[in-house]
């Protein structure tokens, strides 16, 4: 853990100034191209440097599962790696469904906010509907949404419990489910980001889950049907 704890404290001046010259940037691009492409492109290549820097390296399967058009990807959430390991590697144009108070950090949140990512107030329940309603509307749009369902990062690994308003969210607009397990991920960072150990996460993508035909009181099992396909993936994994 030293070396890992070392390698970081070497590598953080550059990551900073990677951070900082992507925030700019992608604070300008969201600016002149309001669709908000130009800043989703701008934070995958900043994710994939900054994987790198850290001598993460990312695998990815299951990509013939990518919808032809938009879904709700719902992964599970260990550490906040995950963001840059689903921003640097998930080959599609699509918003992120985040804790709102990431807003406030200079910069980097408002390059988020700015690129039309959605914030979510998960301690106002009115807030977070609106929060839904508007991931909604870029479903509609055409773009997909990335969800993580536990609402928080496990501890341990484990894939925990799923809330079900973002897969409320997929059977109000009609489209897919596409369940998606981050694998390894607490093995690089077992303590958080200063906890950093080279090596592998791997990014499997199954199947995607039909929601046409399903009631909207169906949420609660959509979300558990979701959950056990990305608990197993990990499982499976593990024990491969």
């Amino acid at each position: 853990m030293g070396r890992a704890l070392a390698l970081v404290l070497v590598q953080a001046p550059l990551a900073l100034g990677l951070t900082a010259a992507y925030a700019a940037g992608a604070c300008v691009a969201a600016l002149v191209d309001r669709s908000g492409r130009t800043t989703r492109a701008i934070g995958g290549a900043w994710s994939r440097l900054l994987l790198r820097l850290l001598r993460v390296q990312v695998r990815v399967s299951g990509l013939e599962h990518v919808p032809g058009g938009p879904a709700v990807y719902a992964a599970n959430h260990a550490s906040a790696l995950d963001i840059f390991v689903v921003f640097g590697h998930l080959p599609v144009d699509f918003r992120i469904v985040y804790k709102k108070s990431l807003s406030l950090i200079p910069l980097v949140g408002w390059a988020i906010l700015l690129g039309g990512h959605i914030p979510i107030d998960r301690r106002n329940s009115v807030r977070a509907r609106r929060s839904i309603a508007a991931a909604a509307r870029r479903i509609r749009g055409g773009t997909s949404v990335v969800v993580f369902p536990e609402g928080t990062r496990s501890p341990d690994g484990t894939v925990r419990l799923f809330k079900r308003g973002s897969f409320g969210l997929a059977i109000d607009t009609g489209v897919p489910v596409v369940p998606v397990s981050l694998i390894g991920v607490k093995a690089v960072v077992p303590h958080g980001l200063t906890s950093v150990r080279p090596g592998t996460v791997a990014v499997a993508l199954h199947p995607p889950v039909p929601t046409a035909g399903r009631a909207a009181g169906g949420a609660e099992a959509l979300a558990e049907e979701v959950r056990q396909i990305v608990a197993r993936g990990c499982e499976e994994a593990r024990t491969a």
